[in-house]
């Protein structure tokens, strides 16, 4: 990659004099006895703000009285300087703006001169992403807790965030309370992952794991939230176990997708299917639990579950002034968009042997519990392990044909999407050569042959790259482009949706836009039309590589080396 890396904010040199164009003093738009307006537009425009009128009604908004104008002229050099190199010069001004109208003004500047790595930090923020941006300004104290140690300069761990989350909601009583929090730190961790980004302290995985982490965290979270609260209107959901006796009936969530292969987006939706244990069985009053029969008032385990699954969707994607947890999608579960939410391990692996297609083989390659009981999600994860790798039939070439055609027949479904939306070459995700082809290569390779060879098996993309190199599937030379470009389109997307927190994956088509997200990826502020168009060349080359190996495989699989290799692996089994 040829893109240079953005070192740490807190650190982070100016360009050398010689390779810097002279800005002139901005401290005379604030200071100056009388204003001449055509100097107050070369001094902004010298920034590279564009939209100059308003950039100057927004310095004036944020000087106040005329103490705070003075101490706002005294940090003026360095804000203009930090913000000129920024992807949306504009934008951080606006951004600025607003900050300096939610905070005690007076002490906020003194704040910010004492402290000028955290004024080129915010510069950072609020001209980057609108989303990280209005964070701060909802809630200005979390830039205090940006600057405490280890906070940017360390990546959050499961363990430490589970811990944070206990003591930020344990002593709340109040449902709707308990939510709340989630919501409130779901926004604070954001922050912390989506800055960590932005400065390139983390790697692309690091970033992906972290969001990943957060999300099993906080749906694990609101499971046991909204489990107790109708645990104490109906009761305790049981069933009788092989000896007789009456247990409580576990209930587990799985994650799908870029959650089950903890490779979680920004503003990513969280692919879910829930699970429970057993159909049988009714809810009966906590505190009856050794008796032979369960009480005579109660409901099924079918409704129990079936509402469990209803509250906890509602819950995590329900929003209130707090915001909301997370989108879900529950598509991917057994009928789709039609089904029950929730069913028994006994009905998925009726509905499997009976109904399933090659797409849910692929999906279901990622599956991975992610809340409630661990026990119910590995079973579930046992159950649909013969369906996967098609366990009770010889795979051979004829088969296997078969499945790469069928692979090959919904990418070309979401190819015809692509183009009838004028996204093919723009939609990093769905798009000729883009994310998903390096996924279904992948997958498909592993439901051919994780039969024979386990070892294939991995739910994240990088793992099982990795893993086909290792088995000697995939040369180390393919394995290297496809990690490169599976790396550079993931931190793509990333740039992409924090700007808003949408779920985007088309590049823009301005070349305004074009030069931010370039900006964004690290190509460099000094010429954002080289930038750009660096970083057009960069993903040109990507997208190019990854869809000549899926061509390779799925158009013409009799001389694709990867389709050969696979087929040898299918013959003789490998340890």
């Amino acid at each position: 990659m040829n893109r240079p890396s953005v070192p740490p904010v807190f650190s982070r040199p100016k360009p050398p004099a010689q390779n810097r164009a002279f800005k002139p003093d901005p401290r005379p738009i604030l200071l100056a006895a009388k204003r001449n307006v055509e100097e107050v537009r070369a001094i902004l425009s010298a920034y590279g703000l564009r939209d100059l009128d308003q950039a100057d009604r927004n310095l004036d908004v944020m000087a106040g009285d005329p103490i705070q104008r003075r101490r706002l002229a005294d940090i003026l050099p360095m804000l203009m300087e930090s913000i000129s190199r920024t992807a949306d010069p504009d934008q951080a001004l606006n951004h600025w703006e607003r900050m300096l109208a939610n905070v005690s003004r007076t002490s906020f500047l003194d704040y910010l001169r004492t402290w000028p790595r955290m004024l080129d930090l915010l510069c950072v923020i609020l001209g980057s992403s609108d989303a990280l941006a209005f964070t701060l300004i909802r809630d200005p104290t979390l830039v205090y807790w940006l600057a405490e140690e280890e906070v940017l300069s360390r990546p959050p761990t499961r363990k430490g965030m589970e811990g944070a989350l206990r003591k930020s909601i344990g002593h709340l009583t109040s449902t709707g309370l308990k939510l709340d929090g989630l919501r409130r730190f779901r926004r604070r961790e954001m922050l912390r992952i989506g800055v960590r980004d932005l400065l390139r302290l983390a790697t692309v995985p690091e970033t992906t794991g972290s969001l990943s982490d957060l999300a099993c965290l906080l749906i694990h979270a609101a499971y046991e939230i909204v489990d107790a609260d109708l645990k104490r209107q109906y009761g305790l959901p049981m069933h009788r176990n092989l000896q007789g006796r009456w247990v409580e009936t576990g209930f587990a969530v799985i994650g799908m997708g870029k959650l089950g292969g903890h490779e979680l987006n920004y503003s990513s939706d969280v692919d879910l299917v829930y699970i429970y244990e057993s159909h049988d069985g009714e809810t009966r009053a906590q505190g009856r639990r050794g008796a032979d029969t369960p009480a005579g008032v109660g409901i099924s385990n079918e409704e129990y579950f079936e509402i469990l699954s209803r509250e906890l969707t509602r819950v995590l994607t329900e929003p209130t002034r707090e915001g909301h947890v997370f989108r879900v999608d529950l598509r991917l579960r057994a009928e789709g968009s039609v089904g029950q939410l929730a069913r028994s391990l006994e009905e998925y692996q009726k509905y499997y042997t009976a109904r399933g297609q090659v797409w849910e083989r692929l999906a279901l390659l990622k599956a991975s519990p992610v809340a409630g009981s661990d026990e119910v999600g590995q079973a579930f994860l046992k159950l649909v392990r013969p369906f996967v790798l098609g366990a009770g039939g010889k795979m051979d070439r004829d088969k296997a044909l078969a499945i790469v055609q069928d692979v090959r027949a919904v990418k070309d479904m979401i190819d015809a999407k692509m183009t009838d939306r004028g996204h093919a070459q723009r939609n990093v995700k769905l798009g000729t050569g883009g994310i998903r082809e390096i996924e279904f290569f992948v997958q498909t390779v592993q439901v051919l042959a994780g039969r024979k060879v386990p070892a294939l098996l991995d739910r994240s993309t990088l793992g099982s790259l990795n893993r086909l190199t290792r088995k000697k599937l995939l040369s180390i030379e393919d394995r290297d482009a496809l990690t490169a470009a599976y790396l550079f389109l993931r931190d793509v997307e990333h740039k992409l949706q924090m700007v808003h927190d949408l779920q985007t994956h088309a590049l823009p088509e301005s070349s305004d836009e074009l030069e931010r997200c370039a900006i964004r990826m690290g190509y460099g502020t000094e010429d954002r039309k080289k930038a750009a168009e660096l970083f057009q060349a960069e993903h040109k080359r990507h997208t190019e590589m990854v869809h000549r190996t899926f061509r390779s495989f799925f158009v013409q699989p009799m001389t694709s080396s990867v389709f050969k290799a696979t087929l040898r692996a299918i013959a003789f089994k490998h340890s």
